[in-house]
């Protein structure tokens, strides 16, 4: 009782402090919490359960989502599952739609609400792993005193919000533990696992939202997470988070069809000292797709761009494909 008691007094003073949520994350979480939220750290609060009729609503919209990160989850779950932790899939929102968890352990996350048709955003439980994630839309690890609730102290999360096929943020994945014995290493590790996860449904959804599309992966972010789809004009057509932002791409760029190769900085034609314009460079690219379909028949090829052999050599020649 007493640990709470001052559990709850570091979070008044620390949130009263303008400079404190200015430098830290959990402080400026806790400051929302308090202000917004009208939230105190001594409630004996549990997380919002929404009716079933709400979470079936909720578990619908998710369907999809909940598809493409099953995998993700399960080899979450096959790594750290049997270590103490449970691993949570919440919506946009909040709401936790799937989750796995060992059953020895599972009486103990139950009691904490961690569990299906649940609400960890800020507003219901304060300062926690998901709905800081949410709120903040990046990863974070929030362990034991960095809770809001005194309630919620023995817990340490580490979550990484998932994004849709746009960059939205539409999801959270969480793994929690109510080990009292976790270090910052062990839960440095673990983040790591969950934003490697995030990561890789992100590309799961973006792939299966582009499905006719060629997949890029953007250099220049250093991310397998950095995708971009594109047309078979070279154009834009989507991209994820981790490629808006290294290439500075947003709605307005996608939707006016911007080359791939200009946002790529490509410059093909410098790169072989040739300065062809665009046009010709796009009928060379056309040339040697087809001279690869045949193998380098010539022949083939030239019936299959309706031109003659002739015809076919001389632009060969002018392209440097002899």
């Amino acid at each position: 009782m007493r640990q709470e008691i001052r559990h709850s007094e570091l979070v008044y003073s620390t949130a009263q402090k303008a400079s404190a949520a200015v430098t830290s994350p959990v402080a400026a979480s806790w400051s929302r919490c308090l202000n917004l939220y009208r939230l105190q750290p001594e409630e004996a609060r549990k997380p919002v359960q929404i009716d079933e009729a709400a979470f079936r609503e909720a578990h619908a919209r998710m369907e999809r989502l909940i598809g493409s990160s099953a995998d993700e989850v399960d080899r979450l779950y096959q790594m750290i599952g049997r270590s103490g932790c449970c691993i949570i899939l919440a919506d946009a929102d909040g709401i936790v739609v799937d989750r796995r968890g060992a059953p020895g352990d599972d009486v103990e996350f139950r009691a904490l609400g961690l569990w299906q048709q649940t609400m960890w955003s800020e507003a219901s439980v304060g300062t926690n792993g998901i709905g800081t994630a949410l709120a903040d839309e990046r990863a974070v690890v929030i362990h034991r005193d960095q809770h809001f609730m005194s309630a919620n102290i023995g817990l340490s999360c580490a979550t990484a919000p998932i994004r849709d096929h746009l960059g939205r943020v539409a999801a959270a994945l969480d793994v929690s533990t109510c080990r009292n014995d976790v270090s910052d290493m062990t839960l440095a590790v673990l983040s790591q696992a969950v934003r490697d996860a995030a990561s890789r449904v992100e590309a799961n959804l973006f792939r299966q939202a582009f499905a006719g599309a060629r997949i890029v992966v953007v250099p220049q972010a250093n991310s397998f997470s950095a995708l971009i789809a594109v047309d078979g004009d070279d154009l834009i057509l989507g991209a994820t988070k981790a490629a808006r932002v290294a290439l500075k791409l947003d709605d307005g760029l996608i939707a006016q069809g911007l080359p791939a190769a200009d946002a790529l900085r490509e410059t093909r034609g410098e790169r072989r000292g040739e300065g062809m314009s665009d046009l010709e460079d796009a009928e060379r690219a056309a040339l040697r797709r087809v001279l690869s379909r045949t193998s380098g028949n010539v022949s083939q090829a030239a019936q299959m761009l309706g031109i003659s052999r002739a015809t076919l050599h001389r632009k060969m020649k002018r392209f440097h494909l002899q």
